[in-house]
């Protein structure tokens, strides 16, 4: 007797996969869920809360974040308002400030942080930390406000997918980065937030910090300042684009980006070796990138945001390589247009190719003497950097205001 075999039809099996690799998709984020809540809970099992609620309470991720707090603190400090400064950097800087009114108190990293973070009392919180309420940082019932403030001169949607989308306000360095939230905001459905644009207060720190250094180099001198990550140019194009640069007889310097040193460890010190015989090329690792920055007559990068920070700070050209930038991992992906920093690029910058690496010699001498890269240069700085030198007075303003209506 022969028994039929179970026939699916391409169609029903399809649907059957989709299905199954949907279910499978859920189950993986719902498991990965409870391990984070898990983690959390044993975390603030074996944290002790002792302090009273407080009016305002700053979170720093690490002491790389002091020149974004600094200006702000000093306002608060000038003041005499209490702040209860929080830190993930048992080094931070904040410890060697003689502060009156400011407390501060390293909480941990991680989990551990974030277990301090979610059981906080205060009226309002302040902090350069995206994704709150999306993964293990979640909103305290008891605290009343959340306010985010940019860390970069970057589009507010640069950040991994919900990045702002559940603080109360974001303090912004320019109008242009509006727009990017209120799309996203109509287009979610969710709570319209408080914008206020108050400046950049780490370019603000900067600002000052390079009136001492040297900006005149006595032989030129190339910056090659990449991201990290496959699509980085470091990475991506190593030799290709190094060696060319090196037989230019300026002087080259690179500084990777610090996530290079522990993600891209190989490929660092592949390139390391085989550039150890050339005087002119060098490395730079310092935590702080302003020295480098000074010294260069021109910058290569990719899609990073130091692009803003060199050429606003000291009025000097650069090249940029991102024309494979993937947005879908990021806010951004989800807009109708492309965001400001990828569409001002090309205004100000020159994009730089592979296929130009045979001629950057005459690339970077051509982008050098360009007065039209300048004038807009000059227009864009003007967009994206408001209230230069103000933005401490600024964030001490608006969240003043706030308490009053908390």
């Amino acid at each position: 007797m022969n028994i039929p075999l179970l026939y699916i039809d391409p169609g029903t099996g399809s649907i059957l996969f989709s299905i199954v690799i949907g279910l499978i998709t859920t189950l993986y984020f719902l498991t990965k869920t409870a391990i984070i809540r898990l983690k959390v809970l044993i975390y603030k099992d074996k944290t002790k809360v002792n302090e009273s609620k407080t009016d305002f309470v700053f979170y720093s991720e690490g002491k790389q974040y002091w020149n974004v707090f600094a200006p702000i603190c000093n306002e608060f400090e000038k003041n005499k308002v209490k702040v209860l400064f929080y830190t993930s950097s048992e080094d931070d800087p904040v410890f060697l400030q003689n502060y009156e009114y400011i407390s501060s108190e390293y909480i941990g990293k991680g989990n551990k942080a974030f277990a301090r973070l979610n059981m906080l009392e205060a009226d309002i919180c302040l902090m350069t930390t995206p994704g709150l309420d999306v993964y293990q940082l979640k909103r305290s019932k008891k605290v009343k406000h959340y306010s985010h403030i940019l860390h970069a001169l970057d589009d507010a949607t640069s950040y991994r997918l919900f990045g702002l989308d559940y603080f109360d306000s974001v303090l912004l360095s320019g109008e242009y980065q509006m727009n990017g939230i209120r799309e996203l905001e109509d287009l979610r459905g969710i709570k319209k937030k408080e914008l206020c644009v108050v400046g950049c207060p780490y370019l603000d720190v900067l600002k000052e910090k390079i009136k001492d250094l040297p900006q005149k180099n006595e032989v030129f001198t190339v910056l090659v300042a990449p991201s990290w990550g496959a699509n980085g140019i470091l990475s991506k194009y190593g030799e290709k684009l190094l060696t060319p640069l090196v037989e230019t007889e300026w002087n080259i310097i690179v500084r990777p980006h610090p996530q290079s040193k522990t993600a891209e460890s190989d490929m660092l010190k592949k390139l390391k070796e085989k550039y150890k015989i050339n005087d002119n090329l060098s490395w730079d690792y310092e935590s702080e990138n302003i020295t480098s920055l000074s010294k260069a007559d021109i910058m290569i990068s990719d899609f990073s945001s130091v692009i803003f920070d060199y050429c606003f700070l000291f009025d000097k050209p650069f090249l940029y390589c991102n024309n494979e930038f993937d947005h879908r991992p990021y806010d951004s992906g989800d807009l109708k247009e492309l965001p400001w920093k990828f569409s001002i690029l090309k205004e100000i910058g020159r994009e730089l190719k592979s296929t130009d690496f045979t001629d950057i010699r005459k690339i970077i001498k051509e982008t050098c003497e360009s007065s039209t890269l300048k004038e807009n240069r000059l227009k864009a700085k003007d967009t994206a950097w408001q209230n230069r030198g103000l933005a401490g007075e600024k964030v001490y303003e608006f969240l003043m205001e706030i308490k009053r209506t908390c």
